[in-house]
């Protein structure tokens, strides 16, 4: 009998629809008893913390093969092939080839070949195929991943090394794999990518995500909802932003790469945007849809950051109204820019974080407050647990069809959540 694969995951949101496409194709092919751990590159604490479970792992799985994939054993094949721990080493593209899978289940055949590392050049691939996955996480939500890839250089970081340069999934594709999904019964889509607001720049014609993004909600009429996953307000097309402001069935949540508030933070980031550009879209943004949500990635204590500087970030939480905040205290990634600039004291760095992710907590407070007695529509995500349009989590006394979209009414709060 074969045994099912054991999944690790690390990282952002495509990486978890990337293992749920592996267990798919690890199905397929009969893969039997591996152990997967799906790394993440972001972040040097990220690295640490893969190669900690590896270890974990093999104490648990002491006759297993263990395999490792995603952007840090990109990024860094040898680190991981010079675990003892470790059977292969796997790249990102590689990860999501049948033909991986079919090698992996011949087991010692195929894992005890002479060369450990499964790695090529990330940046010779040219295309990018959307993996058909019935969704993950419940029964409610399916992620569609419409991109891959990244052609900027932020100086921070060193995702475009593990992920290559931009590629989308054509626009026919997509919307093939939405009507599957709103046909299987799912309520909500969300597009997933590296970098989706470079969406459609490979394609014939050029065109931009706004384009995609209105022609789902035409030509997948049955979709209640559809939203979007993290965006570079600077690249936001017309048509995206004319969707944003009309379209009800795009959810009223946009969760923004601002990384800074001082411009020359920005600049020495490598970033496309400028303080003022970001508070201008925010502001447009809720002047068009007022019950618009913003959340945003901030990091603290980029390297040359002054008290000054930081500061503006800080203010930045206020003047964009955000809400949701993804604070990173800047962890040096060897191989960046930013890595051979001045650096700021780990201390400073740790005060700075604590102190953004206060500002968070006041704006979720605030947030939270201003939704009692209001009336929402609310996607269960499990029989006591749901999100409003604007991705706030709703708890309910009593249980509630999953996968169902309930008006509720909002009686009170706690620290993290509405009640219902």
């Amino acid at each position: 009998m074969t045994t099912p694969p054991v999944f690790a995951t690390f990282g952002c949101r495509l990486n978890a629809y990337e293992t749920e496409a592996m267990k798919e194709l690890a199905t397929s092919a009969g893969v039997d008893g591996a152990v997967v751990v799906n790394t993440c590159a972001v972040t040097a604490e990220a690295v640490r913390q893969s190669k900690q479970r590896i270890r974990k792992l093999r104490r648990e799985h002491p006759d297993a093969h263990i395999i490792v994939t995603g952007c840090a054993a990109q990024t860094e094949p040898v680190t991981y092939a010079e675990m003892g721990e470790v059977d292969l080493v796997v790249g990102n593209t590689e990860k999501m080839l049948a033909a991986t899978w079919q090698g992996l289940a011949k087991g010692p055949d195929f894992i005890g070949r002479t060369e450990k590392v499964l790695v090529d050049d990330i940046m010779s691939v040219e295309k990018t195929a959307s993996h058909l996955i019935d969704g993950f996480g419940s029964r409610s939500r399916a992620y569609v991943q419409v991109q891959n890839g990244c052609d900027h250089r932020c100086t921070f970081c060193i995702i475009p090394y593990g992920r290559g340069n931009s590629r989308s999934v054509p626009a026919g594709v997509v919307i093939d794999q939405i009507k599957r999904l709103v046909a299987a019964g799912y309520n909500e889509v969300v597009l997933t990518g590296v970098d989706i607001t470079g969406w459609g720049a490979d394609l014939p014609g050029e065109p931009k995500l706004g384009d995609l993004v209105q022609r789902i909600l035409r030509l997948v009429p049955g979709l209640p909802r559809l939203r979007i996953s993290s965006i570079d307000s600077i690249e936001a097309d017309p048509a995206l932003v004319e969707a944003i402001a009309s379209e009800r069935r795009l959810m009223p949540h946009l969760h923004l790469s601002l990384q800074a508030g001082d411009d020359m933070v920005l600049k020495r980031m490598k970033r496309r945007h400028l303080r003022d550009d970001a508070i201008r879209f925010c502001e447009d943004m809720l002047r068009a849809r007022p019950d618009i949500v913003f959340g945003a990635d901030i990091i603290a204590g980029f390297p040359t950051e002054t008290e000054a500087m930081f500061e503006n970030s800080l203010k930045l939480v206020d003047e964009c109204h955000l809400t949701w905040l993804h604070v990173f205290p800047f962890s040096s990634r060897e191989g960046t820019p930013a890595a051979r600039m001045p650096q700021v004291p780990k201390r400073v760095i740790k005060d700075r974080a604590a102190r953004l992710r206060a500002a968070g907590e006041e704006r979720v407070s605030r947030h939270l407050k201003a939704q009692t007695g209001r009336l929402h529509s609310v996607l269960m995500e499990s029989p006591r647990m749901g999100r409003t349009e604007g991705f706030t989590e709703v708890a309910f006394q009593q249980d509630q069809p999953v996968g169902r979209i309930i008006r509720a009414v909002i009686r009170d709060h706690t620290l993290t959540n509405l009640l219902a």
